[in-house]
């Protein structure tokens, strides 16, 4: 018999395929928007200005100072520079920060948000917006974050450095295998979860082998709009808490960060729901999807140890600390010398068990 569930769409207007990057400003008209400010990085900036240029008069500015983890400053800055180009919207042009800051915005303005996404991040199709303050990170979800188009090019993401192209990818993967254990999961996040995954898990080692393949580049991105669509769609759980600590607290890079402790904290929670997790072992190939995980990250090259991104091995009982306040729910409670246990595992790049 299924069980009971609720079930509740979040999907933004999609525009996906090959050279959709052309129809921008169709899009802006779309939304009866005419004074856009691109956002991007510092190392997408002359993107952003290439894309004003191609605007003219429907680009008010360009502010290209996204970081990681949207520091709270970072976005005052920014909406000094909105309100002073007369924007009416944004366009954030990139990956999950520049996404972050465009949906830091619109929290504060309710200003509408079209993405051009040129990595794996996902949260282009979420309502959550994760930013930092005082060295915490904090989630909100409000309807005002969720963007209201989202551009899927797949040619924007053929020059994608290999690397950044994994680790996106897994953090994508993340968002997915949380909602199959999710709280308020349901059949359709489920589905959704599955196919996202196996989409990425196809793609990310043909990216590898050839990073200009246009099959695989355009299968990571449907990848990781589904797995966002789940992450939009149902909470979330340990891993992104445990991200999240990492993230805010100690600067370690996003993505990079997900690739790692994937295997770790699905094997914490596995524990407890094995029979929600085996459709990912059996799509790996395992007995357990943890070690599975493990062993499809380090045959595309993910990261697999924290202290390789600067977290010192002094830093673990505070990570854990942080972790067990205002904890996410979790099929297996959170325990906190099981997570600091956890944590080392991480730190060392250790394999996890496969039982």
């Amino acid at each position: 018999m299924r069980e009971p569930f609720i079930y509740k769409g979040t999907i933004p207007r999609i525009v996906f395929g090959v050279g959709t990057i052309s129809k921008v400003a169709e899009e802006l008209h779309y939304l009866g928007r005419h004074k856009a400010l691109v956002l991007s990085t510092p190392f997408q900036e002359k993107d952003a200005q290439r894309l004003a240029e191609h605007l003219g008069s429907a680009c008010a500015g360009v502010f290209s100072g996204a970081v990681m983890h949207t520091p709270v400053d970072v976005t005052i800055e920014a909406l000094r520079v909105f309100t002073d180009v007369g924007a009416d919207c944004v366009i954030s042009l990139g990956g999950g920060s520049t996404i972050g800051l465009g949906k830091a915005i619109a929290y504060r303005t309710d200003t509408p948000q079209l993405v051009i996404a040129t990595t794996y991040a996902g949260s282009e199709v979420t309502p959550i917006l994760g930013q930092t303050e005082n060295g915490l990170k904090t989630t909100v979800r409000d309807a005002s974050i969720l963007p209201e188009t989202v551009i899927y090019d797949p040619e924007l993401s053929y020059d994608l450095p290999v690397k950044m192209s994994v680790t996106s990818g897994f953090n994508a993967m993340a968002h997915a295998v949380e909602g199959l254990y999710a709280q308020d999961r349901n059949p359709v996040s489920s589905l959704m979860a599955m196919e996202g995954i196996a989409a990425l898990h196809g793609a990310l080692p043909a990216i590898v082998g050839d990073p200009r393949n246009p099959t695989a580049r355009a299968d990571a991105l449907y990848g990781s709009w589904l797995c966002g669509v789940v992450l939009g769609a149902v909470g979330m759980a340990l891993h992104h808490k445990i991200c999240h600590t990492l993230g805010g607290s100690f600067d370690l890079p996003h993505s990079e960060t997900h690739a790692i402790l994937l295997p770790h904290t699905v094997a914490y929670t596995e524990a407890a729901v094995p029979h929600l997790l085996a459709p990912v072992a059996a799509l790996l190939g395992t007995d357990r999807a943890a070690p599975g995980l493990y062993d499809f990250a380090l045959g595309i090259g993910a990261p697999t140890r924290l202290q390789d991104f600067g977290l010192a091995a002094e830093d673990l009982d505070k990570a854990t600390d942080v972790a067990m306040r205002n904890p996410y729910w979790n099929p297996r409670p959170l325990e906190a010398t099981a997570i600091r246990e956890m944590l080392q595992m991480a730190w060392e790049g250790a394999r996890p068990a496969s039982s």
